[in-house]
């Protein structure tokens, strides 16, 4: 029986929780998983804990239409250190919001559950991009698992592909569509539309924020790169080693002629060996048509693996989503679970 510590339950937290209520006769069925929530701290709707275990459907309902610290009978009013600090929770699941540049205050969370011998679970990119050797060094020493397959492409299943699918390849490249947002936008520009245009409909649609710095210029491509780099290759690379370029500077007129060629422009996340070292870079590409990376439109993400075994290996899915991404935390949930 996994006991789990939800820290943040915002959209990707409550993905998790209907997942989890959703499929929970069959995990227990056929992957001999079973879970108690004993804690959930939330920066806006409040905390509840319960090292007896927490009525799930009652946590979703009093996050959708009240404050969690309504939970009767919890001890409520702890933030989210103390929450960690007090639960008997054997996993934390971190989706709590971070600041890019100083990876808090999820950072304090890693290291607050990891400390304690809990095992971790999370999609913040932050602390994984900026700390990643520290923080994998932590779980080690507290003999706990760090797992963060939802940082890079949501729930399709890119680090757990590389850890285990192709384990035993040397991995010389990879490359891909990391930002689902900026892919929508190149797609759209591909059909006629401008750039001002196909951003309003993706701020529309949701896919893109009110400020979509963050996505349109590469930073959060940026961050995904570090992760591979790190995790993938074992480099020690940091965001300021990567070469970035957003695509703001494209024009509807660079899409059609790139079209008129048989090319299609791309914002591509790359790491890469050469010689001794991995040079890491985001930047907007023209790929051939008859590139897997150039077939994947939309909100879709995609990334190719150079490998000395198999050649190149190419895998497509969402990369964004509340289940989807949801459905990331529950990966590394059952890879813990098999652990024992």
């Amino acid at each position: 029986m996994q006991k789990l510590a939800f820290i943040g339950f915002g959209v990707v937290g409550q993905g998790l929780a209907e997942i989890l209520l959703e499929k929970k006769e069959i995990l227990n069925k056929e992957n001999g998983f079973e879970y108690s929530v004993v804690a959930v701290s939330d920066f806006t709707k409040g905390s509840a804990l319960d090292n007896n275990g927490l009525d799930l459907e009652k946590l979703l309902e009093l996050a959708k239409n009240g404050k969690i610290s309504d939970y009767p009978g919890a001890t409520t009013g702890l933030d989210a250190l103390e929450t960690i600090k007090k639960t008997n929770a054997d996993v934390v699941i971190e989706v709590s919001y971070t600041d890019i540049k100083t990876a808090e205050p999820a950072n304090s969370h890693f290291r607050a559950a990891l400390e304690r011998g809990k095992h971790l679970v999370t999609t913040n990119k932050g602390p994984t991009a900026l700390f990643f050797r520290e923080i994998s060094d932590l779980a080690k020493a507290n003999k706990a698992e760090f797992r963060y397959e939802g940082t890079v492409v949501a729930g399709t299943p890119v680090i757990n592909l590389a850890e285990m699918c192709l384990a035993g390849n040397e991995i010389s490249e990879i490359r891909g569509i990391l930002n689902g947002t900026t892919n929508f936008i190149l797609t759209n520009m591909e059909k006629g539309k401008s750039y001002k245009d196909a951003l309003k409909e993706a701020q529309e649609l949701g896919f893109a924020e009110a400020d979509p710095t963050a996505d349109v210029e590469g930073f959060d491509a940026l961050a995904k790169v570090v992760i591979l780099a790190k995790s993938v290759m074992g480099a020690e690379i940091n965001p300021e080693d990567v070469d970035r370029t957003g695509i703001t500077g494209i024009s509807l007129d660079d899409v059609k002629k790139a079209a008129d060629a048989g090319l299609r422009w791309k914002l591509i996340g790359k790491v890469k060996r050469e010689g001794g070292a991995v040079k890491a870079s985001v930047k907007p590409e023209k790929v051939a048509l008859t590139d897997p990376l150039a077939s994947v439109g939309g909100a879709t993400n995609a990334l190719t693996f150079e490998t000395d075994l198999l050649g190149p290996v190419t895998i497509v899915g969402p990369g964004a989503g509340k289940k989807e991404t949801g459905y990331s935390l529950l990966i590394d949930l059952l890879a813990i679970n098999m652990k024992g």
